[in-house]
């Protein structure tokens, strides 16, 4: 059981090269099967940390290469979207350039004040990313933006700030910081670190 929660991540890091390939090759009737992959994605991001957490594996190593996994599989999404329906995400490139913007800083930041990327699995940015699951199905099942993008980009943006904000208060790196005002409790020490609910 101890290697259940590398498998789980493994597969999400193979998805990444099968999405974008699929999409590429198939075209148009890739897009049910590329939502397929992207829902049983997001099922090994929830149980990768349970079980982790479960079996006594979680670790600073593991928490890293599931962010960094994370981030690869929804680049993939994305870049899958823009190949299946080009126009329609070069018509919402302002709020896709903020993203990654946000996101870029979120790693300047990091690497600036502690020499690791960020890896706060914070709760606002788990609400993002089911944000963005509504988003992506919209986008690359129904070729539709509407209220799930504006969302997302609202979401995303806050939830980046949030991010900032826990790396410029924490005294040292942590990982698995729930919110920023978590990050004050712990720099204040009225909280131990430790790792939480989160996956």
């Amino acid at each position: 059981m101890k290697i259940v929660p590398y498998l789980l991540i493994a597969i999400r890091f193979i998805f990444a090269p099968i999405i974008l390939s699929i999409a590429y090759f198939k075209g148009d009737e890739s897009r049910f099967l590329i939502l397929g992959l992207m829902y049983f994605g997001l099922f090994t991001d929830i149980f990768d940390g349970i079980i982790a957490r479960k079996v006594g594996v979680s670790s600073e190593k593991l928490r890293r290469l599931d962010s960094q996994t994370d981030l690869i599989f929804w680049l993939s999404l994305g870049f899958a979207a823009y190949i299946l329906s080009p126009e329609l995400i070069q018509n919402k490139w302002k709020g896709i350039l903020l993203i990654f913007v946000m996101e870029a800083l979120c790693y300047i930041i990091s690497i600036w004040k502690f020499g690791k990327e960020t890896c706060t699995h914070a709760f606002l940015s788990k609400i993002w990313g089911l944000s963005l699951l509504i988003a992506f199905t919209y986008l690359i099942g129904f070729q539709q933006a509407g209220w799930a993008f504006y969302l997302t980009v609202i979401l995303g943006f806050i939830s980046h700030i949030d991010v900032i904000l826990i790396v410029l208060i924490l005294p040292k790196w942590q990982y698995d910081v729930p919110s920023s005002y978590h990050a004050w409790k712990i720099r204040n020490g009225k909280q131990r670190k430790k790792t939480i609910f989160f996956n």
